[in-house]
């Protein structure tokens, strides 16, 4: 049993790798990174280069918590939204979706729809 949960773990630490090789994030084209859980959803804009986190948005924020969302498709609109709002206070336009070992489908595929409906550029 454990040996297929850390064989699981491997497995996903090689997908993001795989999918961050190609990216990498600067100040003017930051990279817009997803964590998903069962419960929450978060993004943030990191700028790979100086190696800080320039905005970030998630589920538990105050704003979010009267709403009780969970990691459902409407959390992932509202964070979208949210995160482009950030961007755009930041005079960020455009940015690079890493989507770590997340399939883009579902609350991930929303999340990065609502995002550029609000104007973030991918």
């Amino acid at each position: 049993m454990e040996s297929s949960l850390i064989n699981r773990n491997r497995k996903r630490l090689k997908r993001a790798q795989r999918v961050r090789r190609k990216l990498r994030g600067s100040a003017e084209k930051p990279r817009l990174t997803v964590m998903k859980s069962h419960r929450h959803i978060a993004v943030q804009l990191i700028d790979d280069e100086k190696g800080v986190t320039l905005a970030a948005a998630n589920t538990q924020m105050k704003k979010f918590r009267t709403k009780k969302l969970t990691a459902n498709k409407e959390a992932a609109r509202l964070i979208g939204t949210e995160i482009a709002e950030l961007a755009k206070g930041k005079q960020i336009l455009a940015v690079v979706f890493d989507r770590g070992f997340y399939r883009y489908h579902g609350v991930i595929a929303e999340l990065a729809q609502a995002a550029r409906e609000a104007g973030l550029q991918f």
